[in-house]
């Protein structure tokens, strides 16, 4: 058995929850942006939440974190409330826009996070870990892009939280640090950690996630393995090079759906061989056919068509909070953290 299989397995057997949405519904005036929605997030494993814009998932991570209040229902992380300031020693977050000081250097950053936990990560080892070592002295404002993606994520991990938010994570970065950043997920992983991820690479979804969480219209419309959501909606697709019209292909039945792709034609169906023999029979020139495997874009392209989906994934940003780090005291007053006030350089970079 591959290594990559025992280490799934071994995740998989993972006890308890650690972090749970019951019946939770949240209204924003007349606006409903959760309605009896479920979602658990297992321990060890990492769960993708994902869903169009507007679809519910930023409120639903915003609970779990404790910046809001369902309307109605219950949310607990580690069995307490999300809010709780021993609660949130254990819990990491890198949101997708990270308002941080920008006159601060990356180390100083961390060594300021770090601060709010308990038991963190040396700073040396975060830095390792998120790739930054050689930008250890730059300062946040005069990052890339991709490299203050790289802070924010050494933020999220330097308390050396049992339960981390990840919120488009690898947004802006190339794709050899986007590779890199999936193995230090999976290295998280590989310790015990347990992760929630929003994401709209669905390729990273598919190689990273043990469970997969769909939410549209505020409520939770499939869950399950990303193999198991593949096989519920995707299906196979066929490819090939025919002279059938579109219009042709999608009246043999078991058709789910035909895109064009080049000179050939992509065909989705959940019953491949009765589709080939529609396919053959109306077609004896046909050529270059190959079956395979529906990925979970597939899935999602299906899932969208038969639950109205909003257009494409566009996920919305989860905006910085100071309130959310643990041992927070105030926030009425600027950048305020137990007792530790920034500069008046640094908070006029806010």
């Amino acid at each position: 058995m591959a290594i990559a299989q025992v280490v799934s397995i071994q995740r998989s057997r993972a006890h308890g929850t650690v972090a749970e949405i019951q019946g939770a519904s949240k209204n924003f005036g007349s606006v409903r942006a959760l309605v009896d929605f479920n979602f658990q997030v297992r321990a060890g494993e990492l769960t993708a939440l994902l869903g169009p814009n507007g679809a519910g998932k930023t409120t639903a991570i915003k609970l779990l974190l404790g910046l809001a209040c369902p309307t109605s229902g219950r949310v607990s992380v580690f069995g307490a409330d999300p809010a709780e300031a021993t609660t949130r020693t254990r819990v990491g977050a890198m949101l997708q826009v990270g308002r941080v000081p920008e006159s601060l250097r990356a180390a100083e950053h961390i060594d300021l996070f770090s601060s709010y936990y308990p038991n963190p990560l040396p700073i040396s080892e975060t830095l390792a870990i998120a790739g930054l070592e050689e930008l250890r002295d730059r300062k946040f404002g005069d990052l890339s892009g991709g490299q203050k993606q790289r802070v924010l994520f050494a933020l999220a991990i330097c308390g050396n939280p049992d339960l981390l938010f990840l919120d488009e994570p690898t947004v802006g970065l190339d794709v050899e640090a986007r590779h890199l950043l999936w193995q230090e997920i999976r290295n998280l992983l590989g310790r015990g950690k347990t992760v929630v991820l929003t994401t709209h690479y669905l390729e990273e979804t598919d190689t990273l996630a043990d469970r997969v969480a769909v939410i549209n219209n505020g409520s939770l419309i499939a869950e399950g393995t990303p193999a198991q959501i593949k096989s519920r909606t995707a299906g196979k697709k066929i490819r090939c090079v025919t002279q059938l019209s579109a219009a042709v292909i999608r009246d043999i039945k078991g058709v789910i759906d035909v895109q064009a792709d080049r000179e050939a034609v992509v065909i989705q169906s959940n019953h491949p061989e009765s589709v080939l023999r529609g396919l053959l029979s109306l077609d004896l020139e046909i050529s270059g056919i190959e079956v395979t495997s529906a990925g979970l874009e597939d899935a999602f392209a299906s899932r969208k068509r038969s639950t109205n989906f909003s257009n494409a994934f566009v996920f919305p940003c989860i905006r910085f909070q100071p309130c959310f780090f643990p041992s927070c005291s105030t926030c009425s007053s600027g950048w305020s953290w137990a007792g530790r006030r920034l500069g008046a350089s640094a908070q006029a970079s806010i």
